[in-house]
């Protein structure tokens, strides 16, 4: 058998064959980089990376924290907050970072999520911390059958991994199927996806008791984090706080569900 050293050189030769038959490019325009799964210089320039101050409810960005009250809230989470207890977001949603997840969503360009999945630790390593389990929010079996893959599952898998924590891959399940939203209205959107989400009732004594990180890919009117933070919570959760990759501030104009 081979020893560990051996292993790890033999990986070292692959990883380098595999550098030179596909050299690293840029995950938005191909461009050269210094390894794989990055993005160049130019198009980092067109992110807009979600930095302090933003909204600890709704993961907004704020020009200046005096836009905060007591708790960190913009005023429009001080007068409704959400159920959940805290949110994050690692990009805004916008430029090169919605195509980045749009084409995670629908391209198959599952190559975007670790990149994804690193800037929303960065974002949220203060909820993705000592036994927090991440639960994906969950596709209807029947577009999972299209798509092949739920977005927000492989986004949880990465964030668990690098933060050390479990995921619980199926511990939601969307119990009805809801149409694309991409043309609705706020309200229409709480309602088409009110009651669709409930939690598997053979993952509810892992749900029972545990901080819930739960992971989607974007955030918008946050109705379908509402859903599934009431299935959760209900079920005996002690806190749900939300991370995701893009966060789309209240502009009803942006088109977030399709791609360009």
């Amino acid at each position: 058998m081979l020893g560990a050293r051996a292993v790890a050189q033999l990986r070292a030769l692959g990883q380098m064959g595999l550098g030179v038959l596909y050299p690293p490019a840029c995950l938005h325009c191909g461009a050269d980089v210094a390894q794989h799964g990055l993005l160049c210089a130019s198009c980092f320039a067109h992110v807009r990376v979600v930095v302090a101050p933003f909204c600890k409810a709704c993961a907004v960005p704020q020009v200046s924290a005096a836009m905060l009250g007591v708790n960190d809230l913009c005023p429009a989470c001080e007068r409704h907050p959400p159920v959940w207890g805290q949110a994050r977001a690692a990009f805004v949603y916008e430029s090169v970072a919605r195509e980045l997840i749009l084409k995670l969503k629908y391209a198959d360009q599952t190559e975007n999520t670790s990149f994804l999945a690193q800037q929303m630790v960065r974002i949220g390593q203060d909820i993705v911390c000592g036994d927090a389990l991440v639960v994906p929010v969950p596709v209807h079996r029947w577009r999972l059958f299209r798509r092949r893959y739920n977005q927000a599952a492989l986004l949880a898998h990465g964030v668990a991994k690098l933060g050390g924590l479990h995921c619980l891959p199926d511990a939601l399940v969307r119990v009805r199927s809801t149409v694309p939203l991409a043309s609705f209205s706020r309200q229409a959107r709480w309602d088409e996806v009110a009651q669709a989400m409930s939690v598997r009732r053979t993952r509810a004594h892992r749900v029972r008791g545990r901080d819930i990180v739960l992971v989607d890919d974007l955030l918008t009117t946050g109705a379908t984090a509402t859903a599934c933070t009431n299935a959760l919570l209900q079920a005996g959760a002690r806190s749900v706080s939300l991370l995701v990759a893009g966060v789309v501030p209240a502009r009803p104009e942006v088109d977030i569900d399709q791609p360009g």
